[in-house]
């Protein structure tokens, strides 16, 4: 017992509406019904749970973060309650002091039973559909600050596979443990490649479930022994589904739960040995914070991801990065460094010759998507220097017409910024031509990051109400964008 509060709890507990004799009962009787019925909680504990800063010890912790999960609608962890993962009444340790994975080396084990614990809870929401996400996003600052040590230096237990007599039971839909083999690890590959077109093509919310289904196995796997070149790959599907997880996540408005898989995604992927994978991971959770109007902290991240990739990244895959960083520059207003970061992607792009096959989680970044990029910038800095809108629009039409097949929610996006740039360079005409291509294919995705952006170009359509046309696609649109719900971030930029 510290003798001081537990304020993660206690802020917490103070978004439930609970009584703390109310908690008290409901943690007797979840307790019992995960197989503990001897556990005879009353009101004085909890209060010194709360004031005192006292740990109980185990089960109760795995049943308060059930029971905190499903009444606020998210994935609570031991650690969000301030609790460390030790089963030990006592002083609450340094991990109790931040969010797992943020800010302290993971072993194996705490990595797996992590993967384990979140996403088991994230199904359990998705079973009784508790989809809220209250939960704060962490600062880009934080995370950088966090995460710059650790992401520096060489994991010194890659290669240390976890007996499964050492992990504990975490969470819910808990795989067993058991041996797998090549052709198993090859099955799970190819899963991740079927998941990745599927996003591309409907986006996040209609595979979101199945991918965290796949991860929760995964991570049950890797508390098993598994041969040395097996752990590492079993480590890189991990990862690789955990960066879907929460780019899936993020496309249906998830946000502090995919903060916490590309977190997830990017521990997995040093694991696994592949520090460029782990800085892809960064850049997702930096894309994330430019859409959540945050472009600072995006740059925070961005300068994480470069560093943290080392030097075996490609240029192709540097190039991806610089996009993503220019996109953030653009959001705040910063024009000649976005153009020269820009410049810089485009010199990498052409140098990549191919002579070393990109990685399988970059095929999805052609000159197409390069272009995307560069046509969503330049929208973007179009707000603050509207004579750029016509390079937005050039590089918006090489997208759309480079884009493959399979592709829709991208071509669905350049259609907005094409759109979007139309209305900056004051040629409604031409936009109203590709909004109401954007709008007769909005349906077909499941992306409510392609609702945020298509808000984005409405409110740009207010200065030419006055015309026929634009004044018939505001009421279009008007009648069919569902309403924004409030969110963790400081509102959506204007992308």
């Amino acid at each position: 017992m510290t003798g001081e509060p537990n304020t993660r709890l206690n802020d917490l507990f103070g978004l439930t509406g609970w009584s703390k004799g109310e908690l008290a009962r409901m943690v007797n009787r979840k307790a019992a019904a995960m197989g503990h019925p001897q556990l005879a909680t009353d009101t004085s504990r909890v209060r010194r749970w709360i004031d005192m800063g006292e740990s109980p010890r185990d089960p109760v912790p795995r049943v308060l973060e059930a029971l905190f999960t499903e009444r606020l609608g998210r994935v609570v962890t031991i650690e969000d309650l301030g609790f460390a993962r030790t089963g030990r009444t006592g002083r609450r340790g340094a991990a109790a002091k931040q969010d797992v994975p943020l800010g302290k080396p993971l072993t194996p084990e705490e990595l797996a039973e992590l993967l384990s614990e979140f996403t088991g809870m994230d199904l359990m929401l998705n079973r009784r559909g508790l989809v809220g996400a209250g939960a704060a996003l962490a600062a880009g600052s934080a995370l950088t600050s966090a995460m710059q040590d650790w992401l520096h230096t060489e994991p010194s237990t890659a290669a240390t596979p976890v007996h499964p007599l050492y992990a504990e039971p975490a969470g819910f839909d808990r795989y067993e443990s058991a041996p797998v083999g090549t052709e198993e690890v090859e099955a799970l590959e190819t899963s991740v490649e079927v998941f990745r077109k599927w996003d591309a093509a409907r986006g996040g919310g209609l595979q979101r479930k199945a991918v965290v289904g796949q991860l929760n196995e995964v991570g049950g796997m890797l508390t098993y022994r598994q041969p040395a070149d097996l752990q590492r790959r079993l480590w890189g599907v991990a990862a690789n589904l955990a960066v879907l997880a929460g780019w899936m996540s993020h496309d249906v408005g998830l946000e502090p739960t995919a903060q916490k898989y590309f977190l997830i995604a990017a521990h997995a992927a040093r694991e696994g040995g592949d520090l460029p994978r782990a800085g892809e991971a960064m850049s997702r959770a930096a894309r994330q914070m430019v859409h959540l109007g945050r472009p600072d902290e995006a740059l925070d991240l961005m300068k994480l991801a470069r560093t943290g990739s080392g030097d075996r990244t490609l240029p192709r895959t540097r190039a991806m990065l610089h996009t993503i960083e220019a996109w953030a520059q653009a959001s705040m207003g910063h024009g000649q460094a976005m153009r020269r970061t820009l410049g810089e992607a485009e010199e990498l792009f052409v140098s990549d010759n191919g002579d070393v096959p990109a990685p399988n989680w970059m095929q999805m970044f052609d000159e197409a998507d390069l272009h995307g990029m560069q046509a969503l910038a330049y929208r973007t800095l179009a707000e603050h220097d509207p004579s750029v809108a016509k390079l937005a629009q050039r590089h918006a039409r090489l997208a759309l017409e480079l884009r493959p097949e399979g592709r829709d929610r991208s071509k669905l996006f350049d259609h907005i910024s094409m759109a979007s740039a139309c209305f900056l360079g004051n040629e409604p005409d031409r936009a109203d031509v590709y909004a109401r291509l954007a709008l007769r294919t909005m349906n077909d995705t499941s992306s409510h990051r392609t609702w945020d952006r298509l808000r984005s170009m409405y409110r740009l359509t207010a200065h030419y109400a006055d015309y026929p046309a634009i004044g018939q696609l505001r009421r279009d649109l008007e009648q069919v964008m569902p309403k924004k719900e409030g969110g963790g971030g400081k509102g959506v930029a204007t992308v």
